[in-house]
């Protein structure tokens, strides 16, 4: 699992990015992969990585 912080995420759109603590690249994060949590701005998650249609994506996602 990778660690990050949550740079932005928008509720109403279902989605953001999320900044990966050791490398600092963005991850884009679809609200279908938070596995049920909430997240907001400022928020320490554990993620894991899938490719997706434009990129890298976010999965898998859960507050710390």
């Amino acid at each position: 699992m990778k660690t990050g912080t949550v740079k932005f995420f928008n509720e109403s759109k279902g989605y953001g990015f999320i900044t990966d603590d050791n490398t600092k690249e963005d991850f884009f994060v679809h609200v279908t992969g938070l596995n049920g949590a909430q997240i907001q701005q400022n928020d320490k998650v554990e993620f894991e990585t899938q490719e997706g249609k434009k990129g890298i994506n976010a999965i898998n996602v859960k507050r710390v």
